[in-house]
């Protein structure tokens, strides 16, 4: 799977590489590193945020819980920027919910200040772990961000073209105006949930493995799915929505 993964990013040369959680199992140092150093392996630069599954299933986690995951990473909340892409990272997990994750209004507000430093005409996209909208068979103890509605609306207005979560282990992708009743004149944007690398435990129903290609230019943002199928990244859907 790897060694189909350089090739694929070789192919694609993406700007850059969006990990949306989940890097550990238990959020060990060792699994961290692994997952740091498949991800930088592939040349392109990395912005990574935390999952539920990076903090520490040990004492450390309500005292010191993005230790390791900032030893590795730097911080829970990156921004990667250049002229046509602007990303902000937001750590939705938190130690005292061992599913459910939440952004506080202190870090939408700061998202928001993060998102308008974007330079005139970049796609501004807005990535954390917990899924704004849900997918056909995750059970639902999966439970989105918390007041997802409150946040939907906070990084929309903020600016965000596009924004990426994992979390629920199947892909789903869909535009504002599909699932939220707003008028014509409200901003659109795209809500991507990508599966994610990891092997699907078989007894899970609705659980993939697979990842996202995001392109965009002045009109349309595109993803394309590639799930991993017979040792190989194969193209699953594409689909294009107006920008």
């Amino acid at each position: 799977m790897e060694r189909a993964l350089a090739r694929l990013v070789e192919r694609l040369e993406p700007q850059l590489v969006v990990a949306s959680g989940d890097l550990a199992h238990r959020g060990r140092r060792q699994q961290l590193e692994r997952a740091a150093a498949l991800l930088r392996s592939l040349g392109a630069p990395v912005l990574a945020v935390p999952g539920n599954h990076d903090l520490p299933y040990t004492p450390a986690r309500f005292v010191r819980p993005w230790t390791e995951f900032e030893r590795v990473w730097e911080t829970t909340e990156p921004t990667a920027s250049s002229p046509d892409l602007h990303v902000v990272g937001l750590n939705s997990a938190r130690p005292f919910r061992h599913q459910g994750g939440a952004l506080s209004t202190s870090q939408l507000d700061r998202a928001a200040e993060r998102l308008t430093a974007a330079e005139e005409g970049a796609l501004r996209v807005a990535v954390l772990h917990h899924h704004v909208i849900g997918a056909p068979w995750r059970a639902a103890r999966k439970r989105p961000v918390s007041h997802r509605n409150r946040v939907l609306r906070a990084l929309v207005d903020a600016g965000a073209d596009l924004i990426l979560a994992g979390h629920i282990h199947q892909a789903a992708v869909s535009e504002r105006h599909e699932f939220e009743v707003v008028g014509d004149e409200a901003r659109t944007a795209v809500v991507a949930i990508a599966p994610g690398l990891g092997i699907p435990r078989p007894r899970r129903l609705g659980e993939a493995r697979g990842l996202h290609i995001h392109e965009a230019d002045t009109e349309a943002i595109v993803v394309r799915t590639f799930r991993w199928s017979r040792g190989d990244w194969t193209l699953g859907a594409a689909r294009r929505f107006a920008r």
